[in-house]
């Protein structure tokens, strides 16, 4: 028997027929299911955690299963969906079979003295920084202690590959394959033509030192921020641990990503 828990960040999606039927199909197959909000929900001989929605939704569900080794399988009620990638039709066989991979997802670490102890220092996509009001960034970033250009721009990330086709994408990024063990520093609306993404190994350390005209600026690990100091120094580096992800085997990167995001999308390749 399985014990499964179970994450809903949007409470409307219990009701919602298609995980309905799914969670009344695991439990009837003799699988026990819970419900978590906090990791302290999280009880002894979890074989895995449905993280129900979107891509948001496995991200707070990352922070439900911390270092626990408890791998998370996206259920996509949401919109896009590349880590919350499939259907609720789709889960349950392979879930009993066997018929899945777990993977090992890398995760971010942010330090520094602005970091609130309260405030959970992991990321799966991405840590960043932005312009809190009108003022322009001046950033800097040292890479293993070696500097680089000072970036002018409205804010400045770290991605790992998982979050390469997140918000590393939206400012210019290049698109990783999630094995890939890298990480991109990408500037936010630079105010310089000639800056672009820069890619680095996953075993670097990132120093970062922000200054600003204003007296506050941003920082984000993936769905949660602070305001914190202009003053902000910050060390950016692979955790410890890593997200344990649950793949079905049947699913394609790059299928996701001519599905998803219609890469490569082209009428001479209709014939394909």
């Amino acid at each position: 028997m399985k014990k499964i828990a179970v994450y809903i960040k949007e409470r409307s999606l219990s009701s919602d027929k298609r995980y309905v039927a799914l969670h009344d199909s695991l439990v009837s197959a003799g699988c026990e299911l819970y419900e978590v909000i906090s990791r302290g929900d999280l009880r002894p001989g979890t074989d895995c955690l449905l993280s129900v929605g979107g891509d948001g939704t496995f991200l707070s569900a990352s922070k439900r299963v911390g270092d626990s080794g408890v791998p998370v399988l996206g259920v996509n009620l949401g919109r896009l969906g590349f880590l919350s990638e499939n259907s609720p039709e789709d889960v349950m066989e392979p879930l009993l079979s066997g018929d899945y991979t777990v993977e090992d997802r890398a995760l971010l670490h942010v330090a520094g003295d602005s970091v609130p102890e309260d405030f959970y220092p992991y990321a799966l996509n991405e840590v960043s920084l932005h312009r809190a009001g009108a003022g322009v960034l001046g950033v800097e970033v040292s890479v293993n202690s070696e500097k680089l250009p000072v970036y002018w721009a409205d804010g400045l990330l770290v991605a790992t590959s998982s979050g390469s086709t997140a918000y590393s994408l939206s400012v210019g990024g290049p698109i990783c394959t999630p094995e890939s063990r890298v990480l991109i520093i990408a500037p936010v609306a630079p105010h310089n033509l000639n800056v672009r993404p820069l890619i680095v190994p996953d075993t670097a350390k990132i120093d970062i030192s922000v200054a600003s005209r204003d007296d506050k600026v941003m920082l984000s690990a993936d769905n949660r921020n602070f305001l914190a100091g202009s003053g902000l120094h910050l060390s950016v580096s692979m955790a410890q641990f890593s997200l344990k992800r649950i793949r079905l085997n049947k699913s394609n990167f790059v299928k996701a990503l001519t599905s998803k995001l219609f890469w490569g999308e082209d009428v001479r390749n209709s014939g394909e």
